[in-house]
């Protein structure tokens, strides 16, 4: 079903789940591509910006936070771009569907779109995407800040689960960031002309938005990327501490056994008969226990 928001002679068409008869559509009555058509049926197309002579159709990506509020997941924008029109259509973000439907509860704030041309209304939509993204971006990093105050915790499990949470999450984006600078470029360059005058500054606040968030990501990813070999050297560390103490009590008790076993065996023995042969062996084994630990000590193995 397509829905329609007029602001003057701009109309927005917002299509949530276009059917065949929808792009049938849109194929003949605005003379779209097959090609882009056929995009607008598939899904995971690669952020893109396709120019024709009459508009413009955009694939973007954007991160969002799947239902669980854990990692992150991938959501599609695609939008037709013409000099008096915006169709979003598909599953797109939802920040795209509450900005359509508080357009069209309150149809008096067209003035937010300045001389309502769809330069503008692609300009607010961009512009409420990034800060959407920004918002998340700033909730890695205060995860990223988390998993730094708990790296010295003894909550190994817990820390290593952040760790790999977050190093996922930060790729996810990474991934989705990189092939889309190109793409904002082109705006600011003026490889994308638009259709509306004074657009240079808009788009280049677009691009510096966009920039700024993807220099996040990239310290992000080395601050989790320092988090995590720190956290691998304290497990090591803690691992190694662990294991000197088990080597030294085996060490400690590897003679005693063997006296003790040496006196159990049912032969007879020197000192085997003599009233005081338990305490000897006691004294002798608590001799053996001391000289251990004063040996480890003086050459500082514990």
């Amino acid at each position: 079903m397509i829905d329609t928001i007029t602001f003057g002679s701009l109309k927005w068409h917002h299509i949530l789940n276009p059917s065949e008869e929808d792009l049938i559509h849109l194929r003949d009555h605005f003379q779209f591509h097959p090609l882009d058509i056929e995009d607008c049926r598939s899904i995971n197309q690669r952020p893109k910006i396709d120019i024709y002579d009459d508009y413009y159709f955009l694939i973007l990506h954007f991160p969002y936070f799947d239902k669980a509020n854990k990692f992150l997941r991938t959501k599609e924008v695609k939008i037709f771009w013409g000099k008096d029109y915006i169709i979003t259509i598909g599953k797109s973000h939802w920040v795209i569907k509450n900005l359509f439907n508080s357009y069209k509860e309150t149809p008096n704030r067209s003035e937010e779109l300045f001389e309502e041309t769809s330069d503008a209304l692609l300009y607010t939509i961009l512009d409420r995407l990034m800060v959407e993204t920004y918002s998340l971006l700033l909730r890695i990093g205060g995860e990223v800040e988390l998993i730094n105050q708990q790296l010295f915790s003894k909550k190994a499990e817990k820390t290593i689960e952040q760790i790999s949470v977050t190093r996922k999450n930060i790729i996810l984006t990474n991934t989705i960031f990189k092939p889309q600078l190109r793409l904002f470029h082109k705006f600011e360059s003026g490889e994308i002309k638009g259709y509306a005058n004074d657009m240079e500054e808009y788009w280049g606040n677009i691009l510096d938005y966009y920039q700024k968030m993807w220099d996040m990501v990239e310290d992000y990813a080395e601050l989790i990327e320092g988090l995590s070999k720190t956290f691998d050297s304290l497990q090591t560390n803690r691992i190694n501490e662990i294991m000197k103490v088990l080597t030294f009590i085996s060490t400690l008790l590897l003679p005693l056994t063997f006296i003790t076993g040496f006196y159990g065996m049912n032969i007879r023995l020197p000192f085997a008969e003599h009233p005081l042969s338990f305490w000897f062996l006691i004294g002798l084994m608590f001799f053996v226990a001391i000289f251990f630990i004063v040996y480890f000590k003086r050459k500082r193995w514990l």
